[in-house]
C-alpha cells in the first residue's frame, strides 16, 4: 500500500518541527540577547494562543508595523500555527498609504513597534482594525503583547495547512500606481527555500539579517530558510553599514542579503579595512548586479557573490547566478533555479529567440497565488499558461542566461524604435552637472513619443539639451537621446525609493 500522506511544510509547523529538533541551538540574535530555538518555538505557542483567544483564526490577517524585530518573525510563524495571514507593512510608508493597505487587507489586528505607534495612533480612526498590539513597551490604548504572552498557555498543536494556503500579503511598492497585495502561499516560501538549497546554498553556520523584513528580499532570500535549517540569525533592526561590520566580526557571520548599495556603503565605512571578514562565505545580493569594481573589492577579502534576480510575486526568486559566474557573466541575473522557468516573450506572448528582447515570464512554484482582491490584475500577471508576466524587459544568451534591460511600462517607443530608459539613464548619470536624472516617454506628434530627461542638478550646475545630447551622443544612438529636457529640485519616489515615473508623467504631459 503506497502512502500518499504530504507533509506539512506551513511556516508555523516547520518552526515547531526545528524547535523540537534542534531545541538548545541558537535561533535569533538581537540586540545583544539570543533566545534557543526552543525558547522561539514557546513564544511562537504562546503567541498562536493569545491571538485565538482574541479571535483570530485561520483566513484572518495580522498586520505588522516596525523595523526589524523578533516579533515581527513570531508573528510570522504564529499566524502560521494557526492558519492565519501575515500582513507586514513597510515601516516609511505615510498614514494614508497604512490606511488604505491596512483597509485593502482587512487586516483585525495591527501590531506596531514603539517607533511606529504615533502613526498608527494618528489613524486609527480610520482603521477597520478591532485590536493594536503592541510589540515592545506598554502604551495607552494598547495592548501588551508581553502581558498577553504571560497569561498564555502554549498551543498544543498547529492548524494542518495546505501549500496552497496564504502565509502572508506582501504589497508591492506602486510605482506605476497603488499597491497590489502579493498573496504569497507556504508552498511558494517552500520552494523558494528548495530552489536555493539546490542552487547556491550558502546558507549555513550564522545569518546576518539587516535588510528590511517587510520586503521579500530582507524576508525571504535567507531569513525564513535559515532558521528552517536550524541556522542562528542576527537580526538588526535596521541597516548601518557599521553595525553590520562589527556584527559580522563579533558573531562569525557566514553570510547576509544585502542590495549593491549596501554592500558599496560597508567598503565606504572607516571600519572596512580593519574588519576581520574571514568568515563569510557567500554575500547574496539582489536588487541591481553588483558592480564589477565592487565584486572586485571584496575578492581582494576572499568574499564571493551569490547574485539574483526576482520579484514579490515570486518569493523571490526567478534566477540565480552563482558566485563562480559573477565575473564571466558579469550584467548577468543568472539562470532559472532548478524548479522554475524562465522564458522571454513578444508583445503576442510568444517566445523569442536568444538575444531577442522581450518581457521576462516566470512560471513554478515559487510564483504567487495572486492578487488580495484583484482578480483583474492577477488574470493581467498570470496567463492562462501559468507565467507570471514579470513587466521586465530582458534577454536570454545562447547559454539561457538572462539579462535584463528596462520595465515594459517605462520603455519608450519613438518613431517605431524602442528605447530602454534604464540605458539611457546609465549614461546621463555620468555627466557632471546631473545629480538625479529619470528617463520617460512624453507625447510627440511627429515621433510618437519623445524621450525626455527628468534632471535634479548639482548645486549651482546649470544644462542645456544640446550640451546634453552631444555628451551622451558619444554612446548612444541618436533614436535614443532626450529629445526633451526638464528640470525638478527632487524626483518622487514610493516609500522603497523607486522612482514614480507615473507621477513625473502626469507633470509634464500637459
Amino acid at each position: 500500500m503506497s502512502n500518499s500522506q504530504t507533509a506539512d511544510i506551513g511556516l508555523g509547523q516547520t518552526i515547531l518541527r526545528r524547535a523540537a529538533i534542534s531545541p538548545n541551538q541558537s535561533a535569533i540574535t538581537f540586540e545583544g540577547s539570543t533566545q534557543t530555538f526552543a525558547e522561539l518555538g514557546d513564544r511562537v505557542r504562546r503567541m498562536a494562543t493569545m491571538l485565538r483567544a482574541g479571535g483570530i483564526s485561520a483566513g484572518d490577517r495580522v498586520g505588522y508595523i516596525g523595523l526589524n524585530h523578533p516579533v515581527f518573525l513570531e508573528m510570522l510563524y504564529a499566524c502560521g500555527c494557526l492558519g492565519a495571514v501575515f500582513v507586514p507593512l513597510n515601516f516609511r510608508l505615510t498614514g494614508p498609504e497604512v490606511r488604505f493597505i491596512a483597509n485593502d487587507a482587512g487586516i483585525s489586528a495591527m501590531v506596531a513597534d514603539d517607533m511606529l505607534r504615533p502613526l498608527i495612533d494618528e489613524e486609527r480612526d480610520n482603521l477597520e482594525c478591532t485590536r493594536y498590539i503592541t510589540a515592545e513597551a506598554n502604551a495607552d490604548n494598547w495592548e501588551s503583547l508581553e502581558s498577553l504572552m504571560a497569561a498564555a498557555a502554549p498551543i498544543e498543536a498547529s492548524e494542518k495547512v495546505d501549500a496552497d494556503d496564504v502565509a502572508f500579503i506582501m504589497y508591492t511598492s506602486g510605482t506605476t500606481g497603488l499597491p497590489k497585495g502579493a498573496m504569497l502561499t507556504h508552498g511558494n516560501i517552500f520552494w523558494n527555500s528548495i530552489n536555493v538549497c539546490f542552487g547556491e546554498d550558502g546558507v549555513s553556520g550564522t545569518t546576518l539579517t539587516c535588510a528590511p523584513l517587510f520586503h521579500i528580499g530582507g524576508l525571504n532570500v535567507t531569513t525564513l530558510m535559515s532558521l528552517s535549517k536550524g541556522v542562528e540569525v542576527v537580526l538588526l533592526r535596521s541597516f548601518d553599514a557599521g553595525q553590520v561590520l562589527s556584527l559580522i566580526e563579533k558573531h562569525r557571520v557566514t553570510t547576509m542579503f544585502g542590495a549593491p548599495t549596501m554592500f558599496l556603503m560597508m567598503v565606504q565605512d572607516e571600519s572596512f579595512a580593519s574588519t576581520d571578514l574571514s568568515s563569510i562565505a557567500t554575500l547574496t545580493c539582489g536588487g541591481a548586479p553588483v558592480p564589477v569594481p565592487l565584486i572586485k573589492t571584496y575578492g581582494e577579502r576572499g568574499i564571493t557573490f551569490c547574485q539574483g534576480y526576482g520579484l514579490t510575486e515570486t518569493a523571490p526568486f526567478a534566477s540565480l547566478l552563482a558566485s563562480d559566474q559573477a565575473m564571466a557573466k558579469v550584467g548577468s541575473a543568472g539562470k532559472a533555479p532548478m524548479f522554475t522557468e524562465v522564458r522571454i516573450v513578444d508583445e503576442n506572448n510568444n517566445p523569442v529567440a536568444a538575444g531577442v528582447h522581450g518581457e521576462v515570464c516566470i512560471k513554478g512554484p515559487n510564483v504567487m497565488k495572486g492578487y488580495w482582491n484583484r482578480e483583474e490584475a492577477t488574470a493581467e500577471a498570470i496567463d492562462t499558461q501559468g507565467w507570471f508576466h514579470s513587466g521586465d524587459i530582458g534577454y536570454l544568451d545562447d547559454e539561457d542566461f538572462l539579462f535584463l534591460c528596462d520595465r515594459v511600462k517605462d520603455m519608450v517607443i519613438t518613431g517605431a524604435e524602442n528605447v530602454y530608459p534604464a540605458e539611457v539613464e546609465s549614461i546621463l548619470y555620468g555627466h557632471p552637472s546631473i545629480l538625479e536624472v529619470a528617463v520617460i516617454g512624453l507625447p510627440d506628434e511627429k515621433w510618437g513619443e519623445a524621450v525626455t530627461a527628468i534632471a535634479v542638478l548639482e548645486e549651482g550646475a546649470e544644462l542645456t539639451l544640446e550640451s546634453l545630447r552631444d555628451f551622451a551622443g558619444e554612446s548612444l544612438a541618436r533614436y535614443k537621446l532626450p529629445s526633451q529636457l526638464r528640470f525638478v529640485d527632487i524626483l518622487p519616489r514610493n516609500p522603497a525609493g523607486k522612482v514614480q515615473k507615473f507621477k513625473l508623467k502626469e507633470q509634464f504631459d500637459v
